[in-house]
């Protein structure tokens, strides 16, 4: 009863927007369902969010002191409220009164609400493990990073700031309320933290089937606004054959996998009112599987929590719903240890020896251990990647990809561990062939990287994640697939695919623009409509019939009010200042970047979009006090100090543009182009002997960058090494075999 006490007092000291919402809040719920709520309370859903009591606070606030990064906070009670002691906005130490707690175990959050109603994530955080593995303990969530009040990570920037970053998934019927001219938020929700409405969307019209006679209730979705039950209903039991899983009916996990990844996954929001129970791509943005946020080969890099990572899975594939792993209320695991697994894969045939070659009951002999090793993210939270995939050592000596062999085994390396698995399975098909291989081939500038992006995409057997990657990554390359491939994949039965393949239009005439992306402006799924938008938007500086142009106007209007439900981020109007410069609207667009800076003050992508609207304006030297202001306020960044050096170079200050080029270029070795553009500067100076050892070292880095070979050869070639010359070259053409100008270099050198 105390629990349900505490519950109800939170409710009542939380900002509430029930009202004519359809949200009944769980109270409501609890009348029917008390089995449910019951498990509910104490799990990580119902624990998302609290106010600052005493029953919910974790963390030592007994006048406790923690140092980190140079400032020393101090933890304190007063009044009976609890207080942070720490740097602010302008770095110098204030009080902050800790209005909510977030997050339970393995750690907690504190949250502090600044003016104007933005609540900010403070970046100190409680390790709320036991004592025994190292917890109950203050620490910073980024301990290896310089930090201070001018960093983008500072726990008073923008991106810490829970209204638009972490509250639509911690709180039920979360509303922003922002107000953009006051840069202030009025943020409400129905219920504090996860309740049953956030899952199952308002409750209203359920709790009104509910209040009729039994003998009146209407068949159907019993006014649930989203409904799970054909994933609920659904059991999995052993088929007498084969000895794999079979569902009783066919299984159909889809709504509820997307009704889970709407938070459990990375991903933006594009629409705030998409009714629920709708496919994912109609009210969020999905990220697809990215080189910063996943290896080459699918395996979670960054925090990208579970959807994309579960959907490359062929359990998903299978048809397999979250809720036959995780019971929903109490989101705990429906069995432990091997037996969840057990549950559908027998335990004579792959829970022994014979199948995991480790010693019963030892860490090697864990299913997860294997197909879902674990990372940690915020320092210690250590989260399971959910493609159950299989080990492949192989693709890691090749690949250089992680595998969970060497969580164990990190000293024998992944040749042993190849060499292994191949003695074990001696006829496996999962070492076959893998996208990986082709994602890799085109990172590293392979000749045939291309051609086998297009055959990864075009693969209606990869799943759906995957295929999109192929595609974007493909895209990223500047390479158009042939038309057939290009209307095939346009076309394509996965949205993500769909909205994908658009990017190839990019590079495209308007002509061909118009003929093969216009119809993806009817696209049932708003991610691929709007993505029409994008690449469709520069042709109304172009004369279309009346017809066709308020048609894209039409879109227009919707991808803008996509973007306005961002409008509290600076990104959605950097993408607002991009779509006005792709109309051809430079006035609006330089508003729109203004904007970004007025919101964000250290937002690296404004300066440089509009440093580079000044270059098209022909206002260099606006542009070169607006980098110079964002070097002075941001710690150290590359991306303005490449810039930077652009700008001066177009200026003919070449001495000068050469410190600021050789900053980022050392700064961002991983980024080839930045070495690239350095080199041809020096050359440009007269420096053409250092010129090539940038060249040479950033060759060492990116083996098959064009750019970076090309110019190896070319100067090379103006310091008369003709032998190194003729060598890169060469090189060139091999990996790019269709290269008319490295073919036009290589004759042009024999010739010499």
């Amino acid at each position: 009863m105390r629990q349900l006490a505490v519950f109800i007092l939170a409710l009542l000291l939380a900002p509430c927007s029930v009202a004519g919402s359809g949200y009944v809040g769980s109270t409501r719920c609890v009348a029917c369902h008390q089995a449910e709520a019951e498990a509910w309370r104490g799990s990580h859903h119902e624990l998302a969010m609290a106010v600052a009591a005493t029953d919910k606070v974790l963390g030592d606030f007994n006048d406790a002191t923690f140092t980190a990064h140079g400032v020393t906070s101090r933890f304190y009670r007063k009044d009976g409220s609890y207080f942070v002691r720490t740097d602010g906005p302008d770095g110098k130490l204030q009080d902050f009164r800790i209005k909510y707690t977030f997050g339970w175990t393995p750690l907690q959050q504190y949250l502090i609400e600044l003016p104007n109603g933005h609540v900010q994530a403070l970046g100190i955080a409680w390790d709320s493990r036991p004592a025994a593995v190292g917890g109950q303990r203050w620490f910073h969530l980024y301990p290896n990073e310089p930090m201070d009040h001018r960093h983008p990570q500072h726990w008073t920037a923008r991106s810490q700031t829970w209204n638009h970053q972490c509250a639509e998934c911690h709180s039920t019927n979360l509303q922003k309320n922002y107000d953009l001219a006051a840069d202030r938020y009025r943020t409400t929700w129905s219920e504090i933290n996860v309740a049953c409405e956030a899952c199952h969307g308002a409750g209203g019209k359920h709790a009104d089937w509910a209040a009729l006679p039994a003998a009146r209730r209407p068949a159907g979705d019993k006014g649930l606004t989203v409904s799970l039950a054909a994933a609920a209903t659904t059991t999995w039991a052993f088929d007498p054959v084969s000895g794999k899983p079979r569902p009783s009916t066919p299984a159909s996990a889809a709504a509820q996998v997307e009704a889970c990844a709407r938070c459990h996954s990375r991903r933006g929001p594009i629409w705030s009112d998409d009714g629920g129970g709708r496919p994912l791509g109609n009210s969020h943005r999905l990220a697809l599987l990215e080189e910063q946020l996943y290896f080459a080969d699918g395996q979670i890099k960054d925090e990208v929590f579970e959807y994309a990572s579960y959907t490359q899975s062929r359990m998903h594939a299978a048809g397999v719903a979250c809720t036959n792993c995780h019971e929903p209320h109490s989101l705990k695991l429906r069995a432990e240890g091997n037996a969840l697994c057990a549950s559908c894969h027998p335990a004579a045939r792959y829970d022994t020896p014979a199948h995991h070659h480790h010693p019963a009951g030892s860490p090697g002999a864990s299913c997860t251990s294997c197909h879902m090793p674990q990372r940690a993210y915020m320092v210690h939270d250590w989260r399971a990647d959910h493609s159950i995939r299989v080990p492949r050592p192989d693709l890691s000596v090749r690949l250089g990809t992680p595998n969970a062999c060497a969580g164990c085994h990190a000293q024998q390396g992944h040749e042993w561990a190849a060499r292994a698995l191949s003695r074990w399975y001696p006829e496996s098909r999962m070492r076959g062939p893998h996208f990986a291989e082709a994602f890799h081939a085109a990172a590293t500038g392979a000749a045939d990287g291309a051609a086998r992006l297009l055959a990864v995409a075009s693969d209606p057997q990869q799943p759906a994640i995957v295929r999109g990657s192929a595609a974007s990554r493909l895209a990223g390359l500047g390479a158009v697939p042939p038309t057939p491939e290009l209307q095939a994949l346009l076309a394509d039965r996965q949205p993500l695919v769909r909205a994908a393949s658009l990017r190839f239009l990019e590079v495209a005439d308007a002509r061909t623009r118009f003929e093969q992306g216009w119809s993806s402006l009817r696209d049932s799924e708003r991610t691929v409509r709007l993505e029409a938008v994008r690449v469709l938007a520069p042709l109304l500086r172009e004369r279309l019939p009346a017809a066709q142009r308020e048609e894209l106007l039409r879109g227009v209007a919707e991808y803008e009010a996509s973007l306005q439900v961002n409008a509290d981020l600076p990104e959605s109007h950097v993408s607002q200042g991009l779509l006005a410069l792709s109309m051809g609207d430079g006035e609006r667009a330089e508003q729109a970047y203004r904007t970004a800076l007025r919101l964000d003050a250290r937002f690296v992508p404004a300066y440089v979009n509009l440093a580079d609207l000044y270059r098209l304006q022909q206002r260099e030297g606006e542009g070169e006090h607006l980098l110079r202001e964002g070097i002075d306020r941001i710690t150290f960044d590359a991306d303005l100090r490449h810039t930077l050096g652009l700008n001066l170079i177009r200026q003919q200050r070449r001495g000068e543009a050469l410190q600021w080029l050789r900053q980022a270029a050392e700064a961002e070795s991983a980024n080839a182009h930045y070495s690239y553009v350095y080199a041809l500067a020096l050359q440009g100076s007269g420096d053409g002997v250092g010129a090539l050892h940038i060249l040479r070292q950033a060759k060492s880095q990116h083996p098959g960058n064009r750019d970076v070979l090309f110019a190896l050869a070319t100067i090379s070639r103006d310091q008369k090494d003709m032998v190194r010359a003729r060598a890169y070259a060469d090189e060139l053409l091999e990996r790019f075999p269709g290269d008319r100008q490295a073919r036009a270099l290589q004759e042009a050198l024999r010739e010499r």
